[in-house]
């Protein structure tokens, strides 16, 4: 199949929510579609036969210089960003294990960065992460 994933045919990608052990999130602010100038979670595509979890695994290490340890599966998504035209299914999972100090290693494609708390989150937001976070936030013990 020719073209590009996401924009000629569902693309397949992978998401990671990095919590501190203080609970707070890491967020980047997209510099290119979908949802250019929206903060989100770190993620990009699966590869050819490269599991979901070491996509999620090497596009948070390449995106932020930190060292992820173990991730957890979180749930399933699907985006359609109708303004991007662009169609996602995405595998969501989160890590809490990880060292070294976030970075902008990819300025042409993350802008910002910062850590935010669930309950006051920067806007505009993803869909990505609003669905991330409204998963996450349905598994938390209570």
């Amino acid at each position: 199949m020719m073209g590009l994933p996401g924009i000629h045919f569902p693309g397949v990608g992978c998401g990671l929510i990095i919590q501190r052990a203080d609970a707070k999130v890491l967020l980047y602010r997209r510099v290119k579609a979908p949802e250019a100038g929206h903060w989100s979670i770190v993620g990009g595509k699966v590869d050819q036969m490269e599991r979901s979890s070491e996509a999620a695994r090497r596009e948070a290490e390449e995106e932020t210089g930190l060292s992820i340890g173990d991730v957890d599966f979180l749930c399933p998504l699907e985006v359609l960003v109708e303004a991007d035209s662009q169609h996602w299914i995405s595998m969501i999972y989160v890590a809490r294990a990880f060292s070294g100090e976030p970075q902008l290693t990819e300025p042409e494609k993350l802008s910002e960065m910062g850590w935010f708390d669930l309950s006051d989150l920067p806007q505009p937001l993803s869909v990505f992460a609003q669905k991330s976070f409204a998963a996450f936030e349905a598994k938390r013990p209570a």
